[in-house]
């Protein structure tokens, strides 16, 4: 496992979201994330903080804080229907966890 993803594993309040297609990502939302609100255990977030992506996401990219570093880099105040997109793009969840917010489509 690479050191990143070591650290997300250890840090991330959700478990990190892999989807149908092997695309991997963490979203999380708390006090100490890009998020909005920024506050921990919100009934509802609607900006998010994506990390470590397991491959390039084009429609994340805007929002990454290292654009020269798209898989070891956080994506913050990502739309949470942006999220939700991501996922369905990649054909659904098949593990992980999304913060209340983000519709945690499973994968078919």
């Amino acid at each position: 496992m690479k050191k990143h993803e070591e650290f997300m594993e250890a840090m991330s309040r959700c478990a990190i979201v892999e989807c149908a297609d092997g695309f991997k990502m963490s979203v999380q939302a708390h006090e100490g994330a890009y998020c909005t609100p920024r506050t921990n255990n919100a009934d509802i977030y609607t900006l998010v903080e994506v990390g470590f992506p397991n491959r390039r996401e084009t429609l994340l990219i805007k929002y990454a804080e290292d654009p020269d570093a798209l898989t070891e880099t956080v994506y913050g105040w990502v739309p949470v229907q942006l999220v939700t997109d991501i996922i369905a793009k990649h054909g659904g969840m098949v593990s992980g966890e999304v913060p209340p917010g983000v519709i945690p489509l499973e994968a078919r």
